[in-house]
């Protein structure tokens, strides 16, 4: 067991640094980390917990309620919330070392289908961007929150969501940051990141799901992959055309009532799951002088994910089963599941949707609950390291959990904890 955890964490190290420039290596710039995999490339963390859990540096009131993770960069974090006595939604920048509001800046109404913001900022030289849950795209400075430009959706797309509002986390990629706004003409779009002009539509007439994008190379061309309210769907990064398609299939995607996780991309491949008891697939893409076609390996019904997320770890796939709180271990070449975890028996144990992030060789486990679990990345069982609760959490704890540079930074309700997961750090 030992001997997998030496080897994955080589083997992780390596890749992330493949990824990564050394100047990315304390940043986590956007939803689900730079490469959007949900993978920290931390090391020198603690392998156990103490009983109480890991020590609390700080922690930030005020922020206002939502579902939204946080993005690091620099000196700075940056997050989203409903701030009621504004009647606002705000993007917030936090100062990194104490926590500190350092600025606050309106994007939209607040509300919404489970109230409160869903987005993670992005950063991109000097520049953050966030979306509220009624389609308010606004671009930022990093550095005091001022506006620079903003967009509407609804008003300047045509754009239509589902009916839990907009969760996307936007994309910067290059010059560009690619979105959804759903709808007939306007579906996934392409805007000058330093203006917000429109650079290329997709026209696919669908609502927006509520998924996150992704690029996916394939050869030397680039798309971009986005799980939609009935299908998967590649799009040429450069001209915004359609390049493949799947899942449009009621045993699928289609009509789903709602489709979330992030899709992984991995070489000519895609893994892509979805909830309420649908599964997930593996897709082979291959290119012919016809263009990319987008071939199913398997589809698993007993692979589902609701809203914790998907992670790749080498060969294997880490989730949750749908938002049961069983967190499961599966071959990604196969779909088939090597293990779930145990029935719970201590009442204090983590229950409901558990979102997830890797760390060197283990998973750090949030529960629907609050309760927050080390776990090994291993295929051969659920082995936890620790666990504790976060304190103000009653349930619908369903933030994306954080960890870089040494800390993990838990978002829970008005409420950012950071606490020190550092193997240096010091225990409570």
């Amino acid at each position: 067991m030992r001997s997998f955890l030496c080897s994955s964490i080589l083997l992780f190290s390596v890749q992330i640094t493949l990824g990564q420039s050394p100047s990315d290596s304390t940043d986590w710039k956007q939803f689900r980390g730079n490469n959007r995999d949900a993978i920290s490339p931390d090391t020198n963390l603690l392998k156990k917990w103490p009983v109480t859990g890991p020590k609390l540096l700080w922690k930030t009131e005020k922020l206002g309620g939502g579902f939204s993770s946080t993005s690091i960069v620099a000196d700075k974090i940056f997050t989203m919330g409903d701030i009621e006595a504004e009647k606002s939604s705000f993007v917030l920048g936090l100062d990194r070392v104490s926590g500190k509001i350092l600025w606050q800046t309106m994007v939209g109404k607040t509300g919404g289908n489970y109230s409160g913001t869903r987005c993670t900022p992005c950063f991109s030289d000097g520049k953050v961007y966030a979306l509220g849950q009624f389609g308010d795209l606004v671009c930022l400075n990093a550095a005091d929150g001022k506006e620079v430009w903003r967009k509407n959706f609804n008003k300047d797309f045509g754009g239509k969501s589902g009916g839990w509002n907009y969760t996307e986390s936007p994309l910067i990629d290059g010059d560009n940051l690619i979105c959804t706004p759903g709808g007939k003409d306007n579906t996934i779009v392409a805007l000058n990141k330093a203006t917000g002009a429109t650079v290329w539509a997709c026209p696919l007439d669908q609502t927006a799901g509520y998924s996150s994008i992704v690029t996916s190379m394939i050869g030397n061309e680039k798309y971009y992959v986005q799980l939609l309210s009935n299908e998967l769907v590649g799009i040429e990064a450069n001209t915004g055309k359609v390049a493949w398609k799947y899942g449009n299939d009621p045993a699928k995607f289609k009509s789903n009532t709602a489709n979330i996780p992030t899709p992984i991309p991995f070489n000519d491949k895609i893994y892509a799951a979805a909830g309420y008891g649908r599964g997930a697939g593996l897709v082979q893409l291959t290119k012919s002088a016809k263009g990319i076609e987008a071939s199913e390996v398997y589809f698993s019904k007993e692979l589902t994910n609701k809203h914790g997320g998907v992670i790749k770890i080498g060969d294997f796939i880490f989730s949750d089963r749908d938002d049961s709180g069983n967190p499961q271990c599966a071959e990604v070449a196969t779909g088939k599941v090597l293990w779930k975890r145990p029935k719970a028996e201590n009442r204090e144990a983590g229950r409901g949707s558990a979102s997830i992030v890797f760390a060197e060789g283990y998973l750090y486990i949030r529960y629907d609950n609050g309760v927050v679990a080390l776990v090994e990345a291993n295929p051969k069982g659920y082995v936890e390291s620790g666990s504790f609760k976060i304190p103000n959490s009653t349930n619908n704890s369903w933030n994306h959990p954080v960890v870089i540079g040494g800390k993990l930074y838990l978002r829970e309700k008005d409420t950012l904890w950071c606490y020190d997961v550092s193997a240096k750090g010091a225990v409570n």
